[in-house]
């Protein structure tokens, strides 16, 4: 079998099942649970990651006596369990009563219960059931004359014929057996042998299993950052959606760092909204442009919602365009024709004698009946019009007025459609089904079918009922959705029971036609009338279910007109020209042009507020909510440009039943948190409510991960948040980053992928300050820590492997522990320079912290005992110490020396950091032992 085949979850647990059915013993179930548990990709790409950890270790200890009744104990009460072993103690019955049958009997008797059934149904066959009786009485008579004379054949034949018996509740109780053992194993795996067996590898693995980082490359949503479905519910969100569900309409501001998450929320709650969408607000835009491109933007989207295309503006000639649409309408008839004509055809040469037959049995009556009500209403109109009826003109008078005045509301004719609507779909189906049912009171059908055989009927119902279901499947969304994958072929189940139910019935009307009864019955004179019935009442059903166009909406044509507006210049040319036509010609020509001005920023905020009050209230009718999302404002420069910008199209905003979401900086925030003190600006008067979009927890963060990866463990996502504070952006690229680093140094250790990414992440920061700093003036007394700065450069590029980086940490711990309160005053050093020195030798403390506290083993020992030390030894502290890097290298320096202290690090910048910790697994370069002394002979990894 093709190996993708056998990597297809449903055909695997197919296997399961049927390798549990044909093994149902004990042993047999539990050593498959074993195996299927190991064969899981979850964990048999951590397995053999560490000495000791190997697949076969794991399996000889689930073999053990002790775990094998860990795992029976966790399952011990379960119903399944009871049922497996009554049905296995009540096989067990049945064999010992069959052996027991077989040991008293001399002869073999699966032979003699072989022939016996195989004489019999040999007699059956050629004989019949008569002949068979018979030989069983005759059978019979000779076991009684040998019970009679108690010879030993009876003896003998005696237990063979109860051992032959005895196979049948044998057989029973082995497929109950394997049915109770499927559901036994399932019980077994799920609840028994998985939480033995995790438990056992984690102690298996040593200390830190959760260290331990074997990608599988399904990381699919990291890859992708802005995919849709990886949207995981955060606090955030919920505060929202319930400021949301307080407010009929009004405008929130969404605030937070760069990088938290703003545009997610806003790109969530409009996917929410009945009617929503996102428009950026890049800081090139002016405010016109602005409402320009939002006023588009409303324009497309409500006529997408409303399902009308949007007008594409014409960029071919008239005549180009016209022979695109004519070639369209031509394509479109030539697919109808081809399927209509054909059709229509087919319809009427089958029911041409059935219309002949009708119009020559309703002929003459019908023409005389035409003829009397022609005849009648010409002496209606002949009274009326020589006055002989004045109070039938009066109502004519009347009908007329009437009919005028209902042009403004055409009740008559809505009226009219109402009573087809509802009584022509009644009319059809009352003569579909009235022309099947001549069928079931047609003696001569009825007499007809008294001859046809019950195979036939068996037949005919069988190919029916799976041309019904094959039918029915192709149509059914979840039968749509499964595929079938064989080599670069792909197998569509929906494709395969459409095929199924053509061949299903192609093969019921051969069967019908090729059958004499049936096609007797097929063949009866009044069939083409029940199928014109039928046919006729299908069409009226179908035709009360049609409806006219409706017609084009008068915000839709406003939408139109909105966008022709903004997005053309429309310009009109009107030509005059008269003239005598004499000998002497004596004429004039006056041309006119008239060309549309834009708007101004007025006109546009007037026209915008009214086409959008005009959408927000008939979408409010129907109970939908419309919601405008304004991000990256906060891209605008200072909080001076946003708050101006914010003062500039607060024109638009206050609409009734519109939301606008308005993604600010945590200045634009600030201020309006504190509106008022001391005084008021444009916040107060153009926002409603504010939302602050804080770093994600380290919770959340494993909950993101594991959403967009099933391979991050939570060591792996203490890594990515800690180095990016808990921002959503910095989050997903540090995850991406430990995946790359792992397939780049090919080490699934945490110690390893967090030095690389640690010293990378340092590498570039710090050249980052290098270039800043080099921008400034330096002498030579006030130098030396650029020198510090160079040296520490060189090292991060040097540097290979942990058994090299001693020299390395030593001069990143010096550097980390500088400060700019060191260096002289001097007029010669700008307060740029020395801000630039404390962020540099802050974020270089904090790449230290992380690198003593990543890199050492014993992490789960280690950060319980920090824990205990107080709040400062808990691990989303390091995520509060890098966001804590933007606010103040200062307060960020304080709060990375507590989390220092809480965690036993020593504080002096003399330590010798490269033997503060051994290492307890080989350098993935060198292959270093546990004492750091490198193994001679190895290669690279």
């Amino acid at each position: 079998m093709p190996m993708s085949l056998l990597n297809r979850p449903w055909l695997t647990t197919t296997l399961r099942l049927v390798q549990l059915y044909l093994h149902p013993s004990r042993d047999e179930v539990y050593e498959h649970c074993v195996n299927l548990a190991l064969d899981a990709p979850r964990r048999a790409r951590i397995l053999d990651k560490r000495p000791g950890s190997s697949r076969r270790d794991v399996f000889r200890e689930m073999h053990t006596p002790m775990y094998r009744s860990a795992v029976y104990a966790r399952v011990d009460a379960a119903i399944h369990k009871a049922a497996y072993d009554k049905v296995s103690v009540a096989l067990e019955r049945v064999l010992a009563k069959q052996q027991s049958a077989a040991d008293e009997t001399e002869w073999p008797w699966q032979a003699v219960c072989t022939l016996t059934v195989t004489t019999s149904f040999i007699v059956f066959a050629v004989w019949g059931l008569p002949t068979l009786v018979s030989v069983f009485l005759i059978a019979a008579l000779l076991i009684f004359i040998l019970f009679w004379t108690g010879t030993a054949v009876w003896f003998n034949l005696r237990y063979c014929l109860i051992a032959g018996l005895l196979t049948l509740p044998r057989a029973a109780a082995r497929a109950e057996l394997g049915y109770r053992a499927v559901l036994w194993g399932r019980t077994l795996h799920d609840d028994g042998v998985i939480p033995v067996m995790d438990a056992r590898i984690r102690n298996l693995m040593g200390d830190d299993p959760d260290s331990l980082f074997v990608p599988q490359g399904t990381s699919t949503g990291l890859r992708a950052p802005r995919a849709p479905g990886f949207v995981v519910p955060t606090e955030a969100m919920a505060q929202l959606q319930r400021k949301l569900s307080h407010l009929d309409e009004g405008t929130i501001a969404v605030c937070g760092p760069r990088g938290v998450g703003k545009s997610t929320l806003l790109e969530n709650a409009a996917n929410q909204a009945h009617f929503g969408f996102v428009l950026q607000a890049p800081a090139t835009y002016a405010p016109h442009d602005f409402l320009v491109s939002l006023s588009v933007r409303l324009c497309q989207e409500y006529m997408q919602h409303e399902d009308y295309p949007a007008p594409e503006f014409a960029r071919l000639s008239p005549f180009h365009r016209l022979l695109q649409s004519a070639r369209r309408r031509i394509t479109a008839l030539a697919r109808w024709s081809s399927f209509a004509l054909p059709a229509a055809a087919l319809l009427i040469l089958g029911t041409s004698s059935v219309v002949r037959a009708l119009y020559d049995q309703y002929k003459k009556s019908a023409t005389d009946s035409a003829n009397s009500a022609v005849f009648a209403a010409q002496d209606w109109l002949r009274e009326v019009w020589d006055g002989k009826a004045v109070v039938t003109a009066v109502l004519v008078i009347v009908a007329g007025i009437a009919w005028w005045i209902s042009r403004h509301d055409p009740w008559v004719l809505r009226f009219l459609g109402r009573l087809w609507s509802s009584f022509g779909a009644m009319l059809g189906v009352l003569l579909a089904l009235a022309s099947l049912a001549t069928a079931f009171f047609d003696p001569q059908i009825r007499q007809l079918m008294r001859h046809i055989h019950s195979d036939t009927f068996m037949l005919t119902g069988v190919l029916l009922a799976g041309w019904f279901y094959a039918w029915t499947g192709s149509k059914t969304p979840q039968v749509r959705r499964v595929r079938l994958d064989i080599g670069y072929r792909t197998i569509h189940a929906s494709d395969v029971c459409r095929v199924l139910a053509a061949g299903l019935g192609t093969y019921l009307v051969y069967t019908l036609v090729r059958t004499p009864s049936t096609y007797a019955l097929l063949a009866d004179a009044d069939n083409p009338f029940r199928l014109a019935g039928l046919v006729t009442g299908v069409l009226l059903a179908r035709a009360a279910g049609w409806r006219p166009r409706p017609a084009k909406p008068q915000l839709i044509t406003r939408c139109e007109s909105h966008l022709y507006r903004l997005q053309t210049i429309q310009t009109t040319t009107n030509t005059l020209t008269n003239g005598t036509a004499q000998i002497m010609s004596l004429g004039g020509s006056h041309a006119t042009s008239i060309s549309t001005i834009p708007p101004n920023f007025p006109a546009l905020v007037e026209d915008f507020r009214s086409l959008l009050a005009g959408i927000a209230e008939t979408l409010a009718r129907r109970g939908q909510r419309v919601l405008i999302g304004i991000d990256e404002v906060d891209r605008l420069g200072s909080d001076a440009q946003a708050l101006a910008f914010l003062a500039e199209i607060k024109a638009i905003l206050g609409v009734r039943h519109v939301y606008y979401l308005i993604s600010v900086a945590e200045d634009v925030g600030a201020a309006f948190v504190r509106r008022g003190l001391p005084h008021r600006d444009v916040t107060d008067s153009s926002l409603d409510d504010i939302i602050h979009v804080d770093a994600c927890t380290l919770e959340e963060a494993k909950t993101i991960l594991d959403k967009r990866s099933e391979d991050h463990t939570a060591h792996t996502v203490l890594l990515a948040h800690s180095l990016s504070g808990g921002l959503l952006r910095d989050l997903l690229r540090y995850g991406l980053q430990i995946e790359e680093i792992q397939a780049k140094t090919r080490t699934h250790e945490l110690a390893h992928i967090a030095r690389e990414l640690i010293l990378e992440e340092l590498s570039e920061t710090l050249a980052g300050f290098r270039t800043l700093l080099g921008k400034q003036q330096w002498t030579y007394n006030t130098s030396g820590i650029l020198s510090d700065l160079r040296m520490l450069c060189g090292h991060l590029k040097t540097s290979e492997c942990e058994c090299t980086d001693g020299p390395l940490r030593q001069a990143l711990g010096e550097f980390a522990h500088q400060s700019a309160a060191a260096l002289p005053v001097s007029a010669d050093i700008a307060d740029g320079a020395r801000q630039l020195i404390d962020e540099a030798t802050a974020y270089s403390f904090f790449s230290l912290t992380l690198l003593e506290i990543l890199t050492a083993p014993g992490l789960d020992r280690r950060s319980h005992e920090a824990k205990a030390e107080g709040s400062y030894g808990e691990l989303p502290r390091l995520a509060e110490a890098r966001l804590e890097l933007t606010i103040s290298p200062h307060s960020a320096r304080t709060l990375i020396t507590r989390i220092r202290k809480a965690w036993s690090l020593n504080d002096s910048p003399s330590i010798d950091i490269a033997g503060s910790h051994r290492r307890l697994t080989p350098c993935p370069l060198h292959r270093s032992d546990t004492f750091g002394r490198r193994r001679t002979g190895q290669g690279p990894a």
